[in-house]
């Protein structure tokens, strides 16, 4: 979906939402975007975020997400001449989330001291039961083999999907190796319903339903 960033939800540009709920949550000194598009970023501008011009370098099809990441934090710190303690990054993709997983996650890091949190959602299929793989031999089996065959899935270990919605990290231990798994790695569940990333024109679809059926305040919950 190319420009989706930039595709109205709700009649405002998707990565408005993401902005706009970084800075309604009051948890952040100051909020910034990263990007290679000219029109996203002015966007951005518009709506009071920090705005960086990502090198070519880091911005391909294929680029990973990291060193994105690492290259805006140092591009703000310098700009502004101050060192942070937390970084969160809020996917433009995932606009369904609440101000209270954002808060959610942040408090979850800071208040055990851990390198890393994720958000996560209770996985619909599993590994252990109907996830299955065509083995080395030829054959199909399922994707992980426990040390006795599961014949239910409610009997298989519980296992998460990645929702790609929030993402928070220890600066200093971003910065020093930039991962996401470390040792004092943990995540912060969410639901099914607020955990859909947009990645095609169904997915687009499915959010947009989902967004404008929401009660109350939309993102602030």
């Amino acid at each position: 979906m190319p420009g989706k960033n930039g595709r109205l939800l709700d009649g405002v540009p998707l990565v408005s939402h993401s902005i706009r709920q970084a800075l309604d949550s009051g948890l952040f000194s100051h909020v910034a975007v990263s990007s290679d598009d000219a029109t996203l970023l002015e966007v951005a501008r518009d709506e009071g975020a920090i705005v960086i011009e990502r090198p070519a370098s880091l911005a391909g099809d294929f680029s990973p997400k990291l060193p994105a990441i690492s290259h805006a934090i140092e591009y703000v710190e310098k700009l502004l001449q101050m060192e942070f303690s937390t970084l969160v990054d809020l996917d433009a993709t995932s606009p369904l989330r609440l101000i209270t997983d954002i808060a959610g996650a942040v408090s979850l890091l800071e208040a055990n001291r851990l390198s890393s949190v994720f958000t996560a959602s209770e996985a619909r299929r599993s590994p252990y039961f109907n996830q299955v793989m065509k083995q080395s031999d030829g054959t199909w089996g399922v994707v992980v083999e426990g040390e006795s065959q599961v014949f239910r899935r409610q009997d298989a270990p519980k296992t998460f999907d990645m929702n790609a919605s929030i993402y928070v990290w220890d600066r200093n231990e971003f910065l020093k190796n930039s991962k996401l798994f470390y040792k004092a790695t943990e995540i912060f569940e969410m639901p099914p319903e607020r955990s859909l990333d947009i990645d095609s024109e169904l997915d687009f679809q499915l959010v947009s339903y989902l967004f404008s059926n929401r009660d109350g305040n939309r993102g602030a919950e």
